[in-house]
């Protein structure tokens, strides 16, 4: 899949011209309005903008610096959570949880001020007591932005020269050929998520197919990376469990043996929220209903989840297919 990244406009801080990158976007996308902010994270037209207009917002690429550097414990796939080279993204996963935290603003933010990302990461991983490991796309998509900015060869070939421990991310996207053939020396931990195909095609909009991922992943692991794989989230239409079974088959039919042969299995169930909620509502009229109270509860301010009951079907359903179909895959956790 051939990403084509267009972006009606540019808004920028200007200390992000004072870094390589900052101008090398500037050159990249010198046809397009540069719109001139004081902070990526206050930007009144876009956060006035009313929900139909999120799709709208989506075509804006937002360039800035990172000015937190807050690394916050993690104990799933990783040690520590990032924050790094770019936050929300381009595509329009209708339960994407960056809606959450920036609502209508879950735009592509790019941080030009990598160098100094990176540098802090290689020292955290050089005093820590014992190899950690760090996820450093927590808060985007860090395959799609690779295609704007190719931060990941910069990144991944320096973290295996100089750092200690692991670096991990996840994606959607199936643009791993500038990987292929990176030094990267096993330290960085490749994982991608997948769902069924019709839940790719009528939920995460703007996302790479099913195929094309597993493709990626086969050639990824091919490419001598460690892997993992993510079901997730879990969204329970009403034939999910035909939806599950069938990925699940395909799943154990066209990944490569080096991706079955250990590969950790990460499932998570969608939670979704109001906020959520009110911009599909608005932005996607036509949309499948995320929202089912028939199998859904409150969950903290705004949020639902699937009942535990509900869940407890799930987890029993996807354990005995995957035993089945995936035996030497183990599962990490299901959350």
């Amino acid at each position: 899949m051939r990403m084509n990244m267009r972006f009606d406009a540019v808004y920028y801080e200007p200390a992000a011209l004072d870094f390589e990158l900052g101008r090398m976007l500037q050159e990249k996308y010198k046809d397009l309005p540069w719109v001139l902010v004081e902070s990526h994270n206050r930007i009144p037209e876009l956060t006035a903008a009313e929900n139909k207009e999120f799709p709208k917002l989506k075509r804006h690429l937002i360039v800035g610096l990172r000015k937190t550097h807050n690394y916050v414990p993690n104990h799933k796939v990783s040690d520590w959570l990032v924050p790094f080279t770019s936050s929300g993204c381009s595509a329009m996963c209708l339960y994407c949880y960056l809606v959450c935290n920036y609502n209508k603003c879950a735009y592509l933010r790019l941080f030009v001020n990598r160098g100094q990302m990176l540098e802090r990461l290689l020292k955290k991983s050089r005093a820590a007591p014992v190899p950690q490991t760090f996820e450093i796309g927590s808060n985007s998509d860090l395959v799609l932005e690779n295609v704007i900015t190719e931060n990941l060869p910069y990144i991944i070939e320096h973290f295996a020269r100089e750092g200690r421990g692991s670096l991990t991310f996840p994606t959607k996207f199936d643009m791993v050929e500038p990987l292929l053939h990176l030094d990267h020396r096993g330290k960085t931990i490749f994982r991608m998520s997948v769902n069924p195909e019709d839940i790719i095609r009528r939920v995460e909009l703007g996302t790479s197919p099913l195929g094309a991922r597993i493709r990626a992943l086969n050639d990824i692991a091919g490419a001598g990376y460690p892997v993992g794989l993510l079901i997730a989230p879990i969204i329970l239409l009403p034939d999910w469990k035909r939806l599950y079974h069938d990925l699940i088959a395909r799943l154990a039919d066209e990944l490569s043996p080096r991706v079955k042969q250990g590969s950790l299995i990460e499932i998570i169930l969608m939670t979704y929220s109001y906020v959520q909620d009110a911009i599909n509502t608005d932005a996607f009229p036509n949309a499948v209903p995320l929202l089912d109270r028939a199998t859904m509860t409150g969950r903290g301010r705004g949020k639902y989840c699937y009942r535990n009951d509900v869940r407890a079907e799930v987890e029993a359903f996807l354990r005995e297919e995957l035993a089945a179909c995936l035996p030497d895959m183990p599962i990490l956790y299901i959350s």
